[in-house]
C-alpha cells in the first residue's frame, strides 16, 4: 500500500510525489459535492479569505483576479475526514516522513475560478509555520485535472534540498514568498495531475501557480502534516484540530503542539 523504492528516491531527490488511485470513485464524488456546497454557502455569507495577487505577481489588490479559500475542512463535513484518515495516504506520508507517527497541522481548500483564477507566487510553506526537523509535508487533493492551463502547480524540483530562502513576502506584503527573480514561474515545472491525483510535497519545496484563464475551474483541498516527533519553530498560532493524531503515536506528546491546549 506504500510507495515502491523508486517512488521513495523520486521524492527525496525531487521534494514531491503524485500518488494516484488515493480515494475510491463515490468517495470522491461525495467529498467535490460536499466541496461544491461549502464554497456555495460561503458565497452567500463571507468567504474565509480571497487571495487577489500582489506586486511578486502583477495583480493589484483589488483585482477581479482570485482565489478562494476555506480552513478546517473537517469541522464542516465529515466527509472530508475520510481523506485524512485514509489508508493509503498515511502509508505514503509514512514513507516520505520516514515516521509512523504523523499529526495534522491544518485543512484548507482553494477554489480558482475559471477565467479570473489569480496566480500565486513562488513561495515555500515553511515560512508560514516553521518546525525544528522540517518534517512538515502537504497531501493536496485535486478535484479537477490540472494542468498550467487552469492554474495549476508548479514547482521546483529538488528545491527543498536548499532550505529555507529569503522571505522577500514579509519585506513587501503580509504574504510569503521568495525572490522572484531567483525562482520565476518560467524556470518551474508543472505537475500534471489527473482528477484525484494526491500530490505530496515537503513544505521547503519551492512552488507557486499561474493564473486559471481557461473555462474549466480548479479545485482542491489539502492537509498538512508534521512528525509527532517534531515541534514548531518559536511562537505560532494554534490552529483548528492541530495535534490531531492520523496515524502512530505522539511519543513527543509533553514537547508537541498540543501542549498548548493544556495551559
Amino acid at each position: 500500500m506504500g510507495l515502491t523504492a523508486e517512488e521513495k528516491l523520486f521524492y527525496k531527490k525531487n521534494g514531491y510525489i503524485i500518488v494516484k488511485n488515493v480515494l475510491p470513485a463515490e468517495e470522491l464524488n461525495e467529498i467535490t459535492e460536499e466541496y461544491d456546497k461549502l464554497f456555495a454557502r460561503k458565497n452567500q455569507e463571507k468567504m474565509e479569505s480571497s487571495w487577489t495577487g500582489s506586486d511578486a505577481n502583477d495583480r493589484k489588490n483589488d483585482s477581479e483576479y482570485t482565489v478562494k479559500g476555506i480552513h478546517n475542512l473537517q469541522y464542516h463535513h465529515a466527509v472530508f475526514s475520510s481523506f485524512l484518515f485514509n489508508k493509503k495516504l498515511l502509508s505514503a506520508l509514512e514513507d516520505v516522513m520516514e515516521t509512523p507517527n504523523i499529526v495534522l497541522h491544518h485543512t484548507k481548500a482553494h477554489f480558482k475560478p475559471p477565467e479570473k483564477g489569480a496566480a500565486y507566487p513562488m513561495h515555500q510553506d515553511y515560512h508560514y509555520f516553521p518546525y525544528e526537523q522540517d518534517s512538515m509535508v502537504a497531501a493536496f487533493l485535486h478535484l479537477d485535472a490540472a494542468g498550467p492551463e487552469n492554474g495549476g502547480l508548479f514547482v521546483y524540483p529538488g528545491s527543498h534540498l536548499l532550505g529555507p530562502q529569503e522571505d522577500i513576502g514579509a519585506k513587501e506584503s503580509n504574504f510569503h514568498y521568495v525572490d522572484q527573480k531567483k525562482f520565476p514561474l518560467s524556470g518551474a515545472k508543472p505537475v500534471i495531475a489527473d482528477r484525484g491525483d494526491v500530490v505530496i510535497f515537503s513544505y521547503l519545496l519551492v512552488h507557486g501557480s499561474p493564473p486559471n484563464l481557461s473555462t474549466r475551474p480548479r479545485r482542491m483541498l489539502l492537509l498538512q502534516a508534521a512528525a509527532a516527533e517534531d515541534s514548531p519553530l518559536g511562537d505560532q498560532p494554534v490552529r483548528p484540530g492541530q495535534g490531531w493524531l492520523l496515524k502512530g503515536t505522539n511519543v513527543n506528546r509533553d514537547a508537541s503542539i498540543s501542549k498548548r491546549f493544556d495551559s
